[in-house]
Protein backbone atom coordinates (compact mmCIF):
# COMPACT_ATOMS: atom_id res chain seq x y z
CA UNK A 1 0.00 0.00 0.00
CA UNK A 2 2.92 2.67 0.87
CA UNK A 3 4.89 1.83 -2.64
CA UNK A 4 1.48 2.21 -4.31
CA UNK A 5 0.86 5.55 -2.12
CA UNK A 6 4.80 6.85 -2.95
CA UNK A 7 3.72 6.23 -6.74
CA UNK A 8 1.10 9.07 -6.54
CA UNK A 9 1.72 12.74 -6.06
CA UNK A 10 1.24 14.15 -2.58
CA UNK A 11 -1.82 15.23 -4.14
CA UNK A 12 -2.86 12.23 -5.33
CA UNK A 13 -5.59 9.81 -3.22
CA UNK A 14 -5.32 9.31 0.73
CA UNK A 15 -6.81 6.39 2.25
CA UNK A 16 -8.97 7.96 3.83
CA UNK A 17 -10.26 9.60 0.52
CA UNK A 18 -10.37 5.54 -0.68
CA UNK A 19 -11.89 4.76 2.77
CA UNK A 20 -15.05 7.41 2.36
CA UNK A 21 -15.49 5.77 -1.54
CA UNK A 22 -15.66 2.45 -0.06
CA UNK A 23 -18.52 3.30 2.82
CA UNK A 24 -20.24 5.74 0.50
CA UNK A 25 -20.68 2.72 -2.17
CA UNK A 26 -21.82 0.27 0.44
CA UNK A 27 -24.17 2.56 1.90
CA UNK A 28 -25.96 2.97 -1.44
CA UNK A 29 -25.77 -0.84 -2.06
CA UNK A 30 -28.41 -0.70 0.76
CA UNK A 31 -25.98 -1.61 3.14
CA UNK A 32 -27.62 -1.49 6.63
CA UNK A 33 -26.35 0.85 9.87
CA UNK A 34 -24.95 -2.98 11.32
CA UNK A 35 -23.19 -4.15 8.15
CA UNK A 36 -21.52 -0.33 7.76
CA UNK A 37 -20.88 -0.24 11.94
CA UNK A 38 -18.98 -3.70 11.42
CA UNK A 39 -17.29 -2.36 7.75
CA UNK A 40 -15.76 0.41 9.34
CA UNK A 41 -14.51 -1.36 12.32
CA UNK A 42 -16.72 1.47 14.54
CA UNK A 43 -19.04 0.46 17.91
CA UNK A 44 -20.94 3.34 17.28
CA UNK A 45 -23.53 3.20 14.35
CA UNK A 46 -22.65 7.44 14.45
CA UNK A 47 -20.00 6.73 11.72
CA UNK A 48 -22.63 4.68 9.62
CA UNK A 49 -25.25 6.86 10.00
CA UNK A 50 -23.05 9.89 8.23
CA UNK A 51 -22.21 7.71 5.36
CA UNK A 52 -26.12 6.46 5.06
CA UNK A 53 -26.81 10.25 3.90
CA UNK A 54 -25.97 9.53 0.46
CA UNK A 55 -28.04 6.63 -0.16
CA UNK A 56 -30.66 8.72 0.03
CA UNK A 57 -30.34 9.12 -3.34
CA UNK A 58 -31.29 5.87 -4.19
CA UNK A 59 -34.44 6.73 -2.87
CA UNK A 60 -35.21 8.91 -5.69
CA UNK A 61 -34.24 5.95 -7.96
CA UNK A 62 -36.42 3.23 -6.53
CA UNK A 63 -39.09 5.44 -6.65
CA UNK A 64 -38.99 6.60 -10.40
CA UNK A 65 -39.10 2.54 -10.74
CA UNK A 66 -42.25 2.20 -9.01
CA UNK A 67 -43.57 4.42 -10.36
CA UNK A 68 -42.84 3.18 -14.03
CA UNK A 69 -43.61 -0.36 -13.32
CA UNK A 70 -47.38 0.47 -11.67
CA UNK A 71 -49.13 1.77 -14.99
CA UNK A 72 -47.98 -1.97 -16.67
CA UNK A 73 -49.05 -3.62 -13.46
CA UNK A 74 -52.32 -1.92 -13.49
CA UNK A 75 -53.22 -2.48 -17.25
CA UNK A 76 -52.14 -6.45 -16.65
CA UNK A 77 -54.60 -6.34 -13.10
CA UNK A 78 -57.67 -4.82 -15.48
CA UNK A 79 -57.14 -1.33 -14.10
CA UNK A 80 -57.47 1.15 -16.61
CA UNK A 81 -57.99 4.61 -14.91
CA UNK A 82 -57.91 6.09 -18.24
CA UNK A 83 -61.22 4.51 -18.37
Amino acid sequence: MMRARRSYSASGPHFHDLRHTGNARAATSGAGLRDLTAKMGHDSERAAIIYQHEARGADAAITSAIDAHAPAQRHRDGDNPAS
